[in-house]
């Protein structure tokens, strides 16, 4: 049975929206190799609403949706999955390694797809320099993540980063040391997370009621 376009809500229409603005930053993310696609299942003959890359596949916004993206909708309604792998090529005849995921919208129905080309001719120093910072070779400065397991560690390893920065700190006057600690702590929002207040008074060996005081003082000074 041939796959018919649908009359999208306004919830579905703020779904794929949001789905617009996240293909920009995987775009950013995955580099140029990348060709990324939102396709709107409203209007077929206008289905692409989104695309970063484009120039693998010749496509803008506005294009229509491809026959092998029906075809992929068609396995996504038929399978347990919302998304499916597969190698196609380009009008060039060029390789891609593609990926379709369904987008969902009010009450269960598939509203759009989402669709990631990886351009398999893209050149091995390109990808490399999306993988270093301002594609040098030798990575600049970067900022470091710290992936914990729990809130407590969570808590302790932002506050022994922060404070190393602010004990290295010359411009920061040994007595408002902590006091630029349990600021910075708070800009990043730690206390909100559960006894962050007790557990960093512990470790900074103040009193609870010392880091009342400075958040106190910070949030009346704004």
């Amino acid at each position: 049975m041939a796959k018919q376009a649908i009359e999208l809500t306004i919830i579905d229409k703020e779904i794929l929206n949001s789905y617009s603005n996240l293909i920009n930053g995987l775009a950013c993310y995955l580099g140029s190799g990348y060709e990324i696609v939102l396709h709107s299942l409203e209007n077929f003959e206008h289905s692409v609403i989104n695309i970063i890359n484009g120039e693998h596949t010749g496509r803008k916004v506005g294009a229509p949706i491809t026959d092998l993206a029906l075809d992929m909708l068609d396995k996504i309604s038929n399978c347990d999955n919302d998304y499916i792998t597969y190698f196609s090529t380009n009008k060039k005849g060029e390789p891609l390694k593609s990926t379709t995921i369904a987008i969902r919208g009010e009450k269960g129905r598939i509203i759009g797809l989402l669709c990631m080309n990886l351009y398999l001719n893209t050149s091995i120093s390109e990808i490399i320099s999306t993988l270093v910072p301002q594609g040098q070779l030798i990575p600049a400065q970067t900022s470091k993540e710290n992936f914990v397991e729990n809130s407590n560690e969570l808590i302790e390893s932002t506050l022994d980063s922060v404070r190393t920065k602010v004990l290295n700190d010359s411009s920061i006057a040994p007595s408002n040391k902590n006091k630029m600690i349990v600021y910075i702590l708070d800009d990043y929002g730690i206390f909100n997370i559960k006894d962050a207040v007790i557990k960093i008074a512990d470790i900074l060996e103040i009193s609870k009621n010392t880091v009342y005081m400075h958040l106190r003082n910070k949030h009346q000074s704004h």
